[in-house]
């Protein structure tokens, strides 16, 4: 009998707990999201507070590198380590596998996204490079190809179609499929790209180390998804504010230590227009041969618009987790992550002006993730 009363007492002790638990870090997301409306005003007069925010994080690079560097008892390196692990289960507690299930049905869709994800999209840059020739060692290819062979974004191409009205269930389960294939084909792509240099890349240690690192924090999320899922769809915005506080703080460890290595003295202001230049180039291009192949196969206009938005959108958030796994110790790795960078800059502009177009509401900032 009193192993029963514990018992009992245990199970209305959880009960209870859980629920209070959810009320406090509601009020806690909600205290937060009061701090978080200079966005808002940023985005009425066209300016993104987080683009903002990757350049500031930039500028603190260049003028106070060392904290970037430093290996000691506080090293930003575990931190940002701990803080990718969250990205990811906060993204699996959002995951309902219901939406997934129902997302499934359109087969011929996914195959068109995942092709022009994870083939089109390294197949033009490949084709690009051997038009234009040169060496692969050259980081700044090494990060075109890297971007190329990302996955779709988290969460601002299922935004993004969402409000273009196109097949949201659809978007919610590529953005999903390409998060997890990214761990498999992107390691893979850079293996084979990777593999005549003398870096020692590993495809199958670094697969290892991203499933640890991403994979399995999103199935731990996914399986809290019913108790705790709910925080995170009700106050998005506060932890959208934590990935990208995260990948602040990546961009400015990884752009500390190539200034503190003095790796950007053979960089100019023209590098940077031609890499910004090419960037606005291989998104119209895939934009275009992602409208093409929905025309082509029949789509219907919500799919093309899930085709379209999904197909086109390359992961800040994937690029740089997964740089600091596939290139650990490399101190270019703020290289590697210009062209990225750009690309999210880019997509961010092109994608509001579209929607924009099409006499829809823009883009919350901060999206695009």
């Amino acid at each position: 009998m009193p192993q029963r009363q514990s018992k009992k007492e245990g199970s209305l002790r959880s009960n209870w707990l859980a629920p209070k638990l959810v009320q406090l870090v509601e009020r806690f997301l909600q205290l937060v999201e009061r701090f978080l409306r200079l966005g808002k005003r940023l985005a009425r007069y066209g300016l993104d507070g987080f683009v903002l925010a990757l350049i500031a994080s930039i500028v603190v690079a260049y003028l106070w590198p060392r904290p970037g560097v430093y290996r000691g008892i506080v090293d930003l390196q575990d931190i940002t380590r701990i803080g990718i692990a969250l990205i990811f289960f906060f993204y699996g507690l959002r995951l309902n596998p219901a939406q997934l299930r129902t997302g499934l049905a359109n087969w011929r869709l996914h195959l068109v996204v995942q092709a022009v994800t994870f083939i089109v999209f390294p197949a033009l840059v490949l084709l690009a490079k051997i038009v234009v020739r040169g060496t692969w060692d050259a980081p700044l290819w090494v990060g075109t190809f890297f971007l190329a062979a990302l996955p779709t974004t988290i969460s601002s191409s299922v935004v993004l179609v969402s409000m273009g009205r196109g097949n949201v269930p659809a978007a919610i389960f590529n953005a999903s499929v390409s998060s997890l294939l990214g761990i498999l084909l992107t390691p893979l792509w850079m293996g084979i790209l990777l593999a005549g240099t003398n870096g020692g890349f590993s495809p199958a240690q670094a697969i290892l180390q991203l499933s640890l690192q991403v994979v399995l924090p999103v199935f731990v999320g996914m399986t809290l998804h019913k108790r705790f899922g709910i925080l995170v769809i009700r106050h998005p915005r506060p932890f959208r504010l934590f990935d990208q506080g995260v990948i602040l703080l990546i961009v400015y460890i990884s752009f500390a230590e190539s200034f503190f290595n003095k790796m950007f003295r053979d960089y100019s202001s023209w590098h940077v227009l031609l890499l910004c230049v090419a960037m606005l180039a291989l998104f119209f291009v895939v934009y275009g041969l992602t409208t093409l192949l929905a025309k082509i196969l029949k789509f219907n206009t919500p799919d093309t618009i899930t085709t379209v938005f999904c197909g086109s959108q390359k992961s800040l958030v994937h690029g740089t987790a997964m740089s600091r796994v596939l290139f650990p110790g490399y101190t270019a790795t703020a290289v590697l992550l210009m062209p990225l960078m750009i690309y999210h800059t880019l997509q961010l502009i092109v994608t509001s002006a579209i929607v924009g177009k099409r006499s829809l509401p823009a883009p919350e900032d901060n999206q695009q993730l």
